[in-house]
């Protein structure tokens, strides 16, 4: 077992945060090492009633994000979450779905935009909707818009934002990230500047589009996709600004980012590809009014939606052991961290990345899901297996009513290798990565369910498959055939 360490020294300024999936070769660190088979199990603990402000100890979940909703869900099926677990959230709702926020939350009212309780956890992967009374009802407590500001490993106690002192038997840290922001110098403070992250951030944003006609969206990523796609159904002046040259640069390739660009710009929507900014600028009242960028020309905008990446949300967990390669807490394989009884979950875990061998760090609602249920399992009955996690994105785009295309992909594996592409984007195209003659990613745009559910079949196995054959594939059915047959080929 690892000793408690008392000194909480500040690291989180100096680290190198990457967003999104993250590489690292581990060492010899100590990190790495499994620990005791006998360390999983819960601390015991004996304490004065009136002592703490949590009447539920045992177990403590710090973060209101989709992962802590998952891990509830999985306390109960357990049978251990009434009167034993608490959930501590700088929220006020209970977790939900967030994918939603940057998606349909963002439609015009009269495009049937989501709500809560619309989309509370679990209902995105078909599970029952977790509403503030199903908590209750399971005898979980909720702790809301109170984040926690401070641990004590040794004594196993938590304070928290409004000086609560809460104690644990078990912690899980499920904290998440926070979005990267402009600094203030240069405007990032403005009004009419919008991060976005949460419920709050979301509602922020909508009631700047009800009154918007110029919206300029910084970021080519995921946020950056999804916000211009939202903010066409409210028939803005929409441009996007971004350093790169092409969309979503860590994934998809040039040709594929081009095709997406295109019908982005059928929509209306604007394109500053490499362009670097140097600050923002304000009107006469305050708000932003425009985007001033590095060659010294400026953008006007009434209002600017800054997409630039995130960061794990680690403080004032420090103490329990940071990544300072990919970010955030280095736990192992089945998400404990350097601390006996403390865990770490979703975006802001570095875990192993057991089919690629190296550690990394997902932002990804799945991986989300998948590592709460994981580590949960492993903390309260003899599962001993580690964590074996296939990289999974997806987007879904100009989904609302009245759209001429709406648009569904979704990647499995690493896009590592050569790529062959296959389809004319109209609607399907899929991208297939080759390395060293085994297939080891694919994406799909506007597949079948059956096309879909072959993705992961094949970026798990990744199978020895023919290049040559598929590039000369005379469609994207043909291709996936094709891919298809490789899995039976021993």
């Amino acid at each position: 077992m690892y000793p408690a360490r008392k000194a909480m020294a500040s690291l989180s300024n100096s680290l190198q945060l990457k967003h999104g999936l993250t590489s690292w070769c581990p060492g010899s660190s100590a990190l790495t090492r499994r620990l005791p088979s006998s360390s999983i199990r819960f601390r015991s603990f004996v304490v004065a009633a009136s002592s703490f402000s949590n009447d539920n100890r045992e177990f403590v979940i710090v973060g209101g994000g989709n992962a802590a909703g998952y891990a509830a869900r999985t306390f109960v099926e357990h049978g251990m979450a009434d009167g034993k677990l608490c959930i501590v959230s700088k929220e006020a709702y209970a977790p939900y779905e967030r994918p939603a926020l940057t998606k349909g939350y963002l439609f015009p009212l009269d495009k049937k935009p989501a709500r809560l309780p619309g989309f509370h956890t679990c209902v995105g992967s078909g599970g029952e909707r977790q509403t503030p009374e199903w908590y209750k009802e399971k005898g979980i407590e909720m702790i809301y818009e109170d984040p926690v500001t401070g641990i004590d490993t040794e004594k196993q106690t938590l304070t928290t934002n409004s000086g609560k002192l809460l104690k644990y038997g078990s912690l899980i840290i499920a904290t998440g990230c926070t979005a990267s922001r402009f600094p203030d110098k240069i405007g990032g403070n403005f009004p009419g500047v919008h991060y976005i992250r949460d419920v709050a951030d979301a509602d922020s944003l909508i009631s700047s589009l009800e009154k918007a006609q110029k919206v300029v969206i910084v970021g080519g990523g995921y946020i950056g996709m999804e916000v211009a796609a939202a903010a066409v159904a409210w028939k803005l002046d929409t441009s996007i600004i971004f350093p790169e040259n092409q969309l979503l640069q860590r994934l998809f390739t040039p040709s594929l980012a081009q095709r997406y660009e295109e019908l982005y710009k059928e929509y209306g929507v604007k394109f500053l590809k490499g362009a670097s900014i140097k600050n923002l600028e304000a009107g006469p009242d305050g708000r932003v009014a425009a985007v001033k960028l590095g060659d010294g020309s400026t953008v006007e905008a009434d209002m600017v939606v800054i997409g630039i990446g995130a960061k794990p949300a680690v403080s004032p967990f420090e103490v329990v052991g940071l990544n300072n390669t990919v970010g955030g807490i280095q736990v192992d394989g089945l998400f404990r961290t350097s601390v006996p009884g403390i865990f770490a979950v979703g975006d802001v875990a570095a875990f192993p990345l057991k089919m690629y061998d190296r550690v990394a760090r997902v932002e990804h609602v799945d991986h989300a899901r998948r590592s709460a249920q994981h580590c949960v399992k492993s903390l309260l009955s003899a599962q001993t297996h580690t964590y074996d996690y296939l990289p999974y994105f997806y987007s879904r785009v100009f989904e609302y009513e009245g759209s001429p295309r709406k648009v569904w992909w979704q990647f499995f594996g690493d896009s590592v290798g050569e790529t062959v592409e296959i389809g004319n984007f109209d609607p399907k195209i899929a991208t297939f990565w080759i390395d060293s003659g085994k297939l080891k990613g694919v994406l799909l745009e506007s597949g079948n369910a059956e096309e879909f559910k072959l993705l992961p079949e094949l970026a798990r196995n990744q199978p020895s498959i023919d290049k040559a054959k598929l590039e000369k594939a005379s469609s994207v059915e043909e291709a996936l055939e094709i891919a298809k047959a490789s899995l039976q080929i021993v």
